[in-house]
């Protein structure tokens, strides 16, 4: 079994049940087993102590194959001398949250999860005090899993711990205070906020946040966790899910409508008109937000963000924005990077809806997210507006196209990177403007014969190059297209 191939860039992530079609089990219980060993002996070494002084935490998504890994992951980590704690149906964020609770104050945690994959996949996310491991952590603990035998123990857990209930109760508790309200008090009340979980694990946020804090969330939908996603799968960028939300919301009048992804480090909104809230509005929405607190400080977005995206940061709420590489652990790197400097940088955000706060922890965390939102909304009631009117000055979004060119040479690496150096160097050639960039090259046009953007940039994994381009109007998206053909012409391993 060759471990290694179950990296995903910071996670581990692999196959974990039979029924699709070419696609067979690599993650095993075995596999599980010495992956939860290695990661033990990592923390240890990291924070300084004997295995036998470490407590961890270990949670899980609604897969079915959920229970199994985490039970074989502990075993591992428990043959080590760590004790374990099983905090059953967990989320991302709260299994972060366990190395911080005054109440855990985990050594390091583990979440079994594949995001929004589907249901035959599943992983593994590991924390350490700090917050999610890097790539090297990764390959790291792989490598010492390698080397590892399956090992047993005749007692696997320290004990169990509802880690969603003291998660749950520490957004509630933001919620109430952020509003001047009591932990009793129903600050929510008069607000019908709707709430598409895709039977991932976000249904608490309605019994445990939503409705005690006094909102009507009559409407919300797939809240009970089922690993088979029999309804959609639970992801804000899947159009089926967004759809089944944005019916949710307007069909039941509601003020807003929340979908978040399985394990709920990601998360997505619809307004009280149905328009869904993604990419670069979400960013927008949340800028504005925190705009006030934090005034003339730095967004951070990954590099498919729009021209118009700019203008609004900028031009409209006297913010800088710093269009940074894909990837929500390097949006979010480099929004620390930046804090460390000095430079206030309130928010780090994908259009794929990571988004991680500076006072959260830099953490991507979808709920939390959605505790901002909901603040907001209910601010705004109050002086009987609309949540949209924040970003009423964002332009309207242009006409899109994504090509992925596939990459035919062997060593697609280095074919790709000649491929952008000869493609600046003709647009710089031709004059074309060229703004600040850290991945890929990107374009701007500004004149009558086109306007709008293309951003041509290497896949982080795989032999492909997407092209993103975006035309003000359907007639400058394809001008674009044409300049962009032009730029690549005879390049002979694209395809």
């Amino acid at each position: 079994m060759d471990l290694m191939k179950l990296q995903n860039g910071s996670d581990v992530r692999g196959i974990a049940l039979e029924g699709v079609a070419d696609e067979h089990v690599n993650l095993t219980e075995e596999a599980c087993n010495r992956i939860g060993q290695a990661f033990a002996l990592w923390l240890s070494k990291k924070c300084g102590k004997k295995t036998e002084e470490l407590k961890i935490g270990i949670g899980r998504d609604a897969r079915v194959t959920g229970p199994a890994l985490l039970k074989a992951t502990a075993e591992g980590m428990s043959s080590t001398g760590a004790k374990i704690v099983d905090c059953g149906l967990a989320t991302t964020p709260a299994m972060f949250m366990s190395t911080v609770f005054e109440q855990t104050k985990f050594d390091g945690s583990a979440m079994l999860t594949a995001s929004h994959l589907p249901f035959n996949r599943n992983g593994i996310k590991f924390f350490d005090v700090n917050g999610g491991l890097e790539h090297d952590d990764i390959t790291d603990v792989l490598k010492i899993a390698s080397e590892k035998d399956v090992a047993e123990v005749s007692k696997i857990f320290d004990g169990t711990f509802n880690l969603l209930d003291l998660y749950a109760s520490h957004l509630k508790n933001t919620i109430a205070k952020e509003l001047g309200a009591s932990e009793n008090d129903k600050p929510l009340a008069g607000l019908h906020i709707v709430v598409d979980a895709g039977n991932g694990d976000g249904g608490f946020f309605v019994d445990k946040i939503l409705q005690p804090l006094g909102a009507d969330t009559t409407g919300s939908a797939f809240l009970e966790p089922d690993g088979m996603f029999p309804n959609h799968i639970p992801n804000p960028e899947n159009k089926y899910a967004m759809k089944a939300i944005q019916n949710a919301t307007v069909s039941n009048k509601a003020d807003l409508g929340l979908i978040f992804d399985t394990d709920v480090d990601r998360m997505s909104a619809v307004f009280h008109t149905g328009v869904e809230v993604n990419r670069d509005s979400i960013i927008a929405l949340f800028a504005a937000i925190l705009a006030p607190e934090f005034p003339g400080s730095t967004i951070i977005t990954d590099s498919v963000t729009s021209d118009r995206l700019t203008f609004f940061l900028e031009q409209k709420l006297g913010l800088k924005h710093l269009r940074y590489m894909r990837g929500y652990k390097n949006v979010i790197n480099k929004q620390i990077e930046l804090n460390k400097k000095g430079e206030v940088a309130p928010l780090a955000m994908e259009t794929s809806g990571h988004g991680a706060l500076k006072d959260n922890y830099f953490l991507d965390d979808g709920a939390f997210l959605a505790v901002k939102l909901i603040i907001a909304v209910a601010r705004a009631a109050k002086e009987n507006k609309k949540i949209d009117s924040l970003i009423a000055d964002l332009p309207a979004a242009g006409v899109e196209l994504e090509k992925r060119y596939k990459i035919k040479a062997e060593d697609f690496k280095s074919y790709g990177k000649k491929v952008l150096e000869e493609f600046k160097n003709r647009a710089v050639a031709k004059g074309y403007d060229l703004p600040e960039n850290f991945e890929g090259v990107r374009i701007s046009f500004h004149d009558q014969n086109a306007n709008g953007w293309m951003l041509l940039r290497m896949s982080l994994h795989d032999p492909v190059m997407p092209m993103n381009i975006e035309g003000k109007t359907e007639k400058d998206k394809d001008a674009i297209l044409k300049i962009a053909e032009d730029l690549l012409a005879g390049f002979d391993q694209l395809a």
